[in-house]
């Protein structure tokens, strides 16, 4: 198998760190954007020839943009773009300021959309390649105190299923990734919490402080497996559209989407009584 040159935002922690790790390990190339290149000159150090820091913050649009074509220039051809920067928001919809909603959403959202619609003229023209969008099995289901969170994951999933309809006839793939929980820095350091307010305590909104507890267990997911099976995906054709990783994710996936179904099942008659009649 022939070495591959990939382009990983986010990749001093999480995922990206450990996709990363694995694919320089296997003698892949590895263009990953940090805010501070400090926390990945452990990677430079031992591979000078096959990693490639760039500073990036994904809430600046422009310089999205020249990160990308710097690296498509630099290194002629990448394979693999992975959109995986970004963070988890915790708090009722009221308790969250305007600010802490535009950076989640500049960042999880307008970020990843910035970084695909980047990549696509390259891709293009190098004959093809493959988009990997970290999502969430949180782009599918929807828990109480989430829900900007929620709200930028179901967006990109949105666009990203979008864009590979639109892409796939240039030979460019497009994969969503949905992980469950995972023993990461998302859960357990780098996310976020609103200025909680007593009325919600006791209520499904403030239930996930039990889960970003280490003290009441650790997630079920191994980062490294996850890693594993992200990087493995790319040599899979077509491209599958989503992977989830997890049984806790999977499952809770599976309800989610049967009784949204079921629910959809009850409605038949109340969706054809808004139809002009046959003929009409």
């Amino acid at each position: 198998m022939a070495a591959r040159t990939w382009l990983i935002t986010g990749v001093n922690s999480g995922f990206g760190r450990e996709i990363t790790e694995q694919l320089l390990a296997r003698g892949d190339r590895v263009v990953g954007t940090v805010r501070d290149t400090a926390r990945v000159q452990d990677l430079t150090d031992k591979h000078p020839d096959a990693f490639h820091a760039e500073i990036l913050d994904v809430t600046d649009t422009p310089a999205i943009h020249t990160v990308v074509d710097h690296a498509f220039a630099t290194h002629g051809r990448i394979d693999v773009v992975v959109s995986n920067a970004g963070y988890g928001l915790f708090g009722a919809a009221e308790e969250l300021t305007d600010a802490q909603i535009d950076h989640i959403i500049a960042t999880n959202l307008t970020g990843s959309i910035q970084l695909i619609r980047s990549a696509l003229p390259h891709l293009r023209a190098q004959g093809g390649g493959r988009i990997i969008q970290i999502s969430s099995h949180g782009g599918q289901v929807a828990l109480p105190g989430n829900s900007l969170y929620h709200a930028t994951k179901w967006g990109i999933e949105g666009f990203a299923e979008s864009v590979a309809q639109e892409v796939a006839g240039f030979g460019i793939g497009v994969t969503i990734v949905e992980p469950g929980g995972a023993r990461t820095e998302f859960r357990y350091g780098s996310a976020q919490v609103a200025e909680l307010m007593d009325v919600y305590d006791d209520t499904p909104a403030h239930a996930f402080r039990a889960m970003l507890d280490p003290a009441g267990g650790l997630a079920p997911g191994d980062p490294a497996r996850m890693a594993a099976r992200i990087i493995a995906s790319v040599e899979t054709e077509p491209a599958p559209l989503r992977i989830v990783l997890g049984t806790q994710a999977l499952d809770a996936t599976l309800r989610t989407l049967r009784t949204r179904i079921e629910n959809f099942e009850t409605q038949c008659d109340l969706a054809a009584s808004t139809d002009y009649p046959p003929g009409e």
